[in-house]
């Protein structure tokens, strides 16, 4: 099946509203060389049949299977591989038994789990990674080989009928006990090619062979019980001669303006700086034992963007590349990623700090200058050569993108020529290989290009004659102030019009104070230049326009109470310039409250005062800012309830993810094509349908902020959450009229995106408003063999209107190696962004099919990994849950997902926090995601300086990460947990009295209130440290987490331990049953 059955559509509605082409088509034309067969790419998000339930992932009720939808269709002549039906239909009522039933996906939560023994789990003496022998062979034991290079034929594109495409297979144990055989797959000649040879510790990675590339992976995780990391044997690498890249270029792709005629290059195998053919290896270099993910958030976004020292472009001369291959050899060690962990053994897989993902294995020189991870990630860093070799791997290929970030530190080139490919319209950057002086080669489409005039004179160094010198080779990430070429009319000014619900219900919340408040003490920090305008509405069950024309007294309030037929009653007065009218405007701040205090009416129409914005802004551009209390109920728009508080816990599935009416959706890409951008806030204790009011800032490039049982009295932690919020929304940087088009070496297809955006063509994203706060992903497919590639490029390009009306264009790029063998897709794989994508395709599933289709889809991903790791990757089985280093908290994050607040089942969630909880997965950048997903826990009663990080002359401490799990809570400690959006700081029952005191400022336990959200500012060292470490944390993320200080008897404890990741409840399964369940699967 096509990926277009699990493709993005950004929410219901007919193709014209589409966000975003399933795929690229394909070209119909016979294999040839350089050219693969189209093969289907893996999709974990495919529900791999009827999956008997359990407590773990199901709710209580007659279970209705929904009919399996594969993922690997066969083509026409050829049977389909599917799993099939692990046994017949049951009850969701689990047989009161001690042992699961044998035919269920799911193992009921009150079995009991048969006990592991040590005893049972012994290491091979030696094992092998990297291809599967061939067929009939048995596992080689012997001594390694001699490392001589054995000759090798070419190896061609060439297709070959695998006995098990002849029948379909019988059984779900026949399917797990060999590798998967996927339809189409292009087979090898000669014998398999791996990368075998890892190199020193503390030594340069090796480069690339074109068969085959490395990667380097630098977290050491500690050895697992039962002896130390086995040896891994080392096979030769493998070298062939060239092959040519019969492939004809990219077509043209352009961000702005015509494109000269194109040129054929002549083909080459090499990318990047023209390297020899080298034998590949790994860099295993020794890191504290902290690698598995990030439980710590990232730095802050206002700490400098480390730049790396200006890069000197190597020639391809042998001569000149030999200092780089110093202290290289090959070694029979395995690669710390790739170390094997026994999941139902090892217990402690946290790692004791923040890590950083796996680091592709490219030339240190390349490695240093690629782009930032927080900017820019894969979920694969080493790139399959081909799809069916990915999808053998059974991982998801995906891009996650960040990027408009705050960097305290980015390049700005002026220049009046930007250099590009002419063929597809690639920036250049460090990738690229110059020819000669007057000649550069495109990493993406390999054109060869001439060098223009003027970019061979060196603005910084101010000498002639050395391209390779300037900022655009020197830097991954860079900032272009774009010509007069790349503007389709004058750069727009900065326009900002604020939409107020002033309905009773929305005064009775008193949010109207907070915002004219912070609008008042912001007014001269929102980003703008001397053309800035601002403009007001307001509406309840009519619209109220605000007349603040220069020569006014006091603004003037123009009501149009016929919302079926809005119309502006002053066009031209409605936007003024704000610093011509700045004292009106403040006026009109400080009289909005009191206007609507004692009002009565009780409708809202949101859709009409929307339409009224669209006609205000259309002429010019800008941003909406909707402050909205209710649901609609008058007007255009206007919607019902459709939520059943009573089925919340015991729905057999959940109802009503999508939207109710196409007419935000419409509105929003309407707004789209006018640049314009609607950001909601959402304040409200009652269901207002965010599944339908968050497409007005879905499909426009806006964001969605919701604050459930907003109150300013009965709820100040969140006032303080929402004044945090706005100050940040308010003064935060803003690009206008933006597009954003993300490019890729030939042979690769990007087909699916996530994120608040519209796609307007295949490849280019709309975004009226981009902001610094906002996340993408995108999924990717190998639609070409990439075999004579030593390596791959991604460029990102955002081109934007800055608040000060200057034209820009950043630009991130990055490269990745190109492998040949699984092991080493496995080695390079990084487990949070691979978690993240899945989260994204979860979300889309839960809407387009349903959750418990998600919930099967994201649990099959964690089985699918790793039986091919264990089937295709390990050549000696051993008993256990067998998992790579890199992705043993795989399952974990799995568990996690299938528990958050947008995917479970079984526990009261109200249908907005569902919907709010997937719009952030979705928008959200990896970091901010991660915590959501997989809290942090801390213990922080006994807080030290040992270890601490000093920032801006504070010192903050660094406590270590607990597994989420009641067991690691100690009645005489205090845990603080990170969840992102939120901080729980319990107290025990029997905590250290010095603690209360000396940083809660409280004499005993008694007296720590049910409802308290700060911590005192006491001069004591206690209470410095502890306030040093919750400051730390908050500064790490640009929204304002809440901090609760609770107790057991706190009506919060129940949300606290709902974040116990790791512990059984009454609807969802342990992680050690979940780990069963998993192995239940994989051995079969």
């Amino acid at each position: 099946m096509s990926n277009t059955d699990f493709s993005s559509q950004n929410g219901a509605g007919g193709p014209p509203y589409a966000n975003g082409p399933s795929q690229n088509p394909v070209a119909l034309q016979p294999p040839g060389p350089g050219y693969m067969a189209h093969q289907t790419p893996y999709n974990p998000m495919q529900a791999k049949g009827p999956m008997p339930p359990g407590p773990g992932l199901y709710n209580s009720g007659p279970y209705q299977p929904i009919p399996p939808v594969s993922s690997n269709q066969a083509l026409p002549g050829q049977p389909m591989l599917k799993r099939p039906p692990m046994g017949p239909q049951h009850s969701m009522t689990p047989p009161q038994s001690a042992s699961p039933n044998p035919g269920s996906r799911i193992p009921p939560a009150h079995a009991t789990p048969p006990p592991v023994s040590a005893n049972n789990y012994q290491h091979a003496p030696a094992w092998q990674y990297g291809g599967t022998p061939p067929m009939g062979a048995p596992p080689s034991m012997g001594a390694p080989p001699p490392m001589a290079m054995p000759p090798l034929r070419p190896v061609g594109n060439h297709m070959t009928s695998s006995p098990s495409l002849a029948t379909p297979q019988a059984s779900s144990a026949e399917y797990r006990a060999t590798p998967p055989v996927f339809h189409n797959a292009m087979q090898p000649l000669g014998p398999p090619t791996s990368l075998q040879g890892y190199t020193q510790q503390g030594s340069a990675p090796l480069l690339m062979n074109p068969m085959a590339a490395p990667h380097s992976y630098q977290p050491v995780m500690r050895a697992p019980y039962g002896g130390p990391p086995p040896s891994v044997r080392p096979t030769p690498p493998t070298t062939g001669p060239p092959m040519g890249n019969a492939s004809p270029p990219l077509g043209p792709k352009t961000d702005a303006g015509p494109l000269p005629p194109q040129q054929p290059g002549p083909p080459t195998r090499h990318m990047g700086l023209s390297y020899p053919s080298l034998p590949p290896g790994y860099q295993n270099t020794s890191a504290p034992p902290n690698a598995a993910t990030m439980q710590h958030p990232v730095q802050p976004s206002t700490q400098p963007y480390s730049h790396p020292p200006p890069y000197q472009q190597l020639s391809a001369g042998p001569a000149q590349l030999s200092p780089s291959l110093s202290g290289l050899s090959l070694q029979s060690q395995t690669p710390e990623a790739l170390r094997v962990v026994n999941l139902l053994q090892e217990r402690n897989l946290l790692p004791l700090g923040p890590v950083t993902p796996p680091t592709p294995c490219l030339p240190q020189d390349l490695q240093k200058i690629n782009c930032h991870p927080e900017v820019f990630r894969s979920t694969l860093t080493s790139i399959p050569q081909t799809q069916s070799l990915l999808n053998k791997a059974k991982l998801p290929l995906g891009l996650l993108l960040h990027p408009f970030k705050d960097l305290s530190q980015l390049p700005v080139v002026t220049s009046s020529t930007i250099v590009r490919c002419r063929s597809c319209r690639t920036y250049i950057n460090p990738f690229v290989t110059f020819l000669d002086q007057r000649r550069w080669k495109c990493n993406l489409c390999y054109r060869v290009n001439d060098v223009p005039e003027e970019f061979m004179y060196n603005p910084v160094s101010r000498s002639y004659g050395e391209p390779h010198k300037r900022p655009e080779v020197q830097n991954a990430t860079l900032e272009f102030i774009a010509p007069s070429e790349y503007m389709l009319r004058p750069p727009q000014p900065a326009v900002y019009l604020i939409v107020l619900d002033v309905s009773h219900n929305a005064v009775e919340t008193g949010y109207l104070d907070v915002v004219c408040q912070s609008l008042l003490e912001n007014i001269n920090a929102l980003p703008g230049d001397s053309r800035t305008k601002i403009g007001f509405i307001t509406f309840d069950s009519t619209i109220h326009f605000y007349n603040l024309q220069e020569g006014l007294s006091q603004p003037q309030m123009l009501i149009v109470s016929d919302i079926e037929d809005i119309f502006l009653p002053t066009p031209d007065s409605l936007l003024v310039n704000l610093n011509e009218c700045k004292e009106l405007v403040q006026d009109l701040l400080r009289s909005l409250p009191q206007m609507f205090g004692k009002t009565m009416e009780t409708q809202c129409a949101l859709g009409p005062a929307l339409q009224a914005a669209f006609k205000l802004l259309s002429a010019t551009g800008g941003r909406v800012s909707v402050f909205q209390t209710q649901l609609p109920s008058l007007g255009v728009g206007a919607l019902k309830s459709r939520e059943d508080p009573n089925q919340r816990a015991s729905a057999k599935d959940i109802q009503h993810l999508s939207p109710a009416t196409d007419f935000y959706k419409k509105l929003a890409l309407d707004c789209s094509g006018q640049q314009v951008a609607v950001d909601l806030f959402l304040l409200s204790s009652q269901y207002c349908d965010l599944a339908s009011l968050g497409c007005i800032s879905r499909y426009s490039a806006g964001s969605v902020y919701y604050y459930p049982s907003y109150h300013q009295q009965h709820n100040p932690a969140g006032v303080e959450c929402f004044q945090k919020d706005l100050k940040r929304y308010l003064t935060r940087k803003i690009g206008f009229e933006a597009v954003m088009r993300i490019r890729c070496s030939k042979g690769l297809s990007i087909h699916t995106f996530h994120g608040n955006f519209f796609v307007r063509s295949t490849d280019l994203l709309s975004l009226p408003n981009v902001n610094p706060d906002a996340g993408f992903a995108v999924q990717m497919s190998i639609e070409e063999n990439l075999v004579d590639m030593q390596s791959v490029s991604f460029q990102a390009a955002l081109l934007y209107t800055s608040s000060k009306g200057e034209r820009r264009i950043r630009v991130h790029t990055m490269c990745l190696p190109v492998v040949n063998s699984l092991s080493d897709i496995f080695a390079g794989a990084d487990v949070q962004a691979i978690t993240c994508l899945l989260a994204s395709m979860a979300v889309d599933r839960s809407v387009t099919a349903s959750l418990s289709d998600a919930r099967d889809a994201m649990t099959n991903a964690s089985i699918d990994s790793l039986t091919s790791f264990r089937t295709s990757v390990l050549t000696i089985q051993q008993p256990g849950l067998l998992a790579p280093a890199c992705l043993r908290l795989f399952p974990l994050y799995i568990l996690a997902l299938l528990k958050q607040k947008a995917f479970r089942t079984g526990t009261s969630t109200r249908l907005d926090d569902r919907v709010f909880a997937m719009c952030q997965l979705k928008y959200q950048p990896l970091a901010y995601v991660m915590l959501m997903i997989h809290p942090a826990l801390y213990r922080v009663d006994d807080l030290t300086d040992e270890g601490a990080l000093n920032v801006s002359e504070r010192t903050i401490p660094q406590p270590r990460v607990q597994q989420l799990s009641v067991e690691k809570l100690s009645r005489d400690g205090a845990f603080l947990m990170d969840a992102g959006s939120v901080i729980y700081l319990w107290i025990g029952r029997n905590c250290n009295p010095n603690f209360l005191t000396q940083v809660l400022g409280l004499p005993n336990y008694a007296a720590v209130p049910l409802n308290m959200n700060m911590l005192p500012e006491l001069d004591t060292a206690e209470s410095q440290r502890t306030r040093a470490f919750v400051g730390w944390l908050r500064e790490q993320r640009p929204f304002f987490p809440i901090l609760h200080v609770i107790r057991d008897e706190s009506p919060l404890k129940a949300s606290f331990l709902q974040n116990m990741i790791e512990d059984r409840t009454e609807s969802a399964l342990s992680y050690y049953e979940f780990l069963l369940h998993i192995q239940q699967q994989v051995s079969k």
